[in-house]
């Protein structure tokens, strides 16, 4: 998606030195924010805040007198300073914790209920989106989040979805496909545990080998491809990173990542990673201190360019933000000191501000269309899958001749078909 001609650059930051600008400049980026927030929107691609609705109120928050989103909370995320952060659009999370308490755990072919409350958190975000409609409007593709928000007077949110990762889809691609037909625009292919597609940062600093994406986890990657589900490379292990790039035919992103040459942790980015983000076309986020962020934005756009930077908060996700950034509301402090302490031009800041994401997931769809007309879906399934069913299906009647003895199944004998009466 490219930055429309009547953008007007011609005011452009020429001091030599931003850090020292005068209260004129200052108040000349002032005006020149506000200006550009009336037709650009603030993009925030990763918010917790309906997890704090089931955690708290069991997702029954209509029923609750206490709850109003149109109000100030006590969280970090609400209504009335989503509009003060001049958020367009947001992302909200659904996510759902691993469900081993070893998050270590490699048997991941166990009896779950994560999908669910995956469900359930999808559920959710469309009823809230549904109770302030005023407000908000749910979206499924990267135009309508950007005409919704323009169409409006940048009166209503933008709405979509991330689910954040793979553990959540109980191995099967299957429900991958039905998130995408939900509303979910991205999956992270990780959280803090590995999965049958991939590893973990987190599995990394717990001392387990570095296996990056399975084979696997190279279907999901193409079936995503294939969807328009953009890949989230948030919590992944480097190795699962660069096995990424080696396979994925759209640009990814990072919904809540940093800079590890900034900030060494197994988690965050490093630069031959940030080197392939610029080859492929995707883009990062960052989450730190107001005055860090800046610095690691910095970082990145010294780095690769203006073209893969972007925001992602994790709010509501993390137990207080940090000084400067503490909730949803800030983001505007954050804009404008990228802007001063870069001397960055309009084109570069709205850019940053969501126009990237809005190229990715654009490209995302374009590659999905690509795709589609010849390439049907991955109906892969794990290997290491056990197909488990009851003696009596052995009964019904076979597809065609030999077609129980196609595939490896386990049959018990322990529940009957029809009830015996005495």
């Amino acid at each position: 998606m490219h930055i429309p001609d009547s953008v007007d650059t011609t005011t452009a930051l020429t001091t030599n030195n931003p850090l020292s600008m005068t209260v004129k400049e200052v108040k000349d980026i002032d005006n020149r924010f506000d200006k550009l927030t009336k037709s650009f929107p603030i993009i925030d691609t990763h918010n917790d805040f309906p997890y704090n609705l089931r955690v708290q109120l069991h997702n029954e928050f209509a029923s609750t007198p206490q709850f109003n989103f149109d109000s100030l909370l006590t969280s970090q995320t609400d209504l009335v300073r989503m509009r003060e952060g001049k958020i367009g659009v947001q992302f909200f999370s659904c996510w759902i914790e691993c469900k081993d308490d070893n998050i270590l755990y490699q048997n991941f072919d166990q009896p779950t209920n994560i999908v669910r409350d995956t469900l359930e958190q999808i559920d959710v975000v469309k009823r809230l989106v549904d109770e302030y409609s005023h407000s908000f409007k749910f979206v499924h593709t990267a135009d309508e989040a950007l005409k919704s928000f323009r169409d409006s007077d940048t009166k209503k949110i933008s709405i979509t979805l991330g689910v954040e990762g793979l553990h959540q889809v109980d191995l099967s691609l299957a429900v991958v496909r039905q998130y995408y037909d939900l509303g979910v625009r991205y999956i992270t292919l990780t959280h803090n545990c590995d999965n049958p597609f991939a590893t973990a940062a987190s599995s990394i600093t717990g001392g387990l080998p570095d296996k990056g994406l399975t084979e696997y986890g190279k279907d999901c990657v193409k079936e995503m491809n294939r969807l328009g589900m953009m890949v989230d490379l948030s919590h992944v292990s480097h190795k699962t990173m660069l096995d990424v790039f080696e396979v994925t035919q759209a640009p990814v992103i990072f919904s809540h990542s940093s800079i590890y040459k900034l900030t060494p942790h197994e988690r965050n980015v490093r630069d031959d990673v940030l080197k392939l983000v610029k080859k492929n076309g995707g883009e990062g986020r960052e989450e730190v201190t107001i005055d860090d962020a800046v610095a690691h934005i910095k970082y990145l756009v010294d780095l690769i360019g203006w073209d893969h930077v972007g925001f992602g908060s994790d709010f509501d996700g993390i137990p207080q933000g940090p000084r400067g950034l503490e909730d949803v509301s800030k983001y505007p402090d954050l804009v404008k000191k990228v802007w001063e302490v870069t001397g960055a031009d309009e084109e570069q800041i709205v850019k940053m501000m969501g126009m990237n994401v809005l190229r990715v997931w654009k490209e995302c769809e374009i590659v999905s269309e690509r795709m589609k007309n010849k390439v049907k879906p991955v109906e892969s399934n794990w290997d290491q899958r056990k197909w488990i069913f009851y003696e009596y299906c052995r009964e019904f009647p076979e597809l065609f001749p030999g077609a129980y003895k196609l595939k490896q199944n386990e049959y018990k004998d322990t529940q009957n078909l029809f009830i015996n009466e005495e």
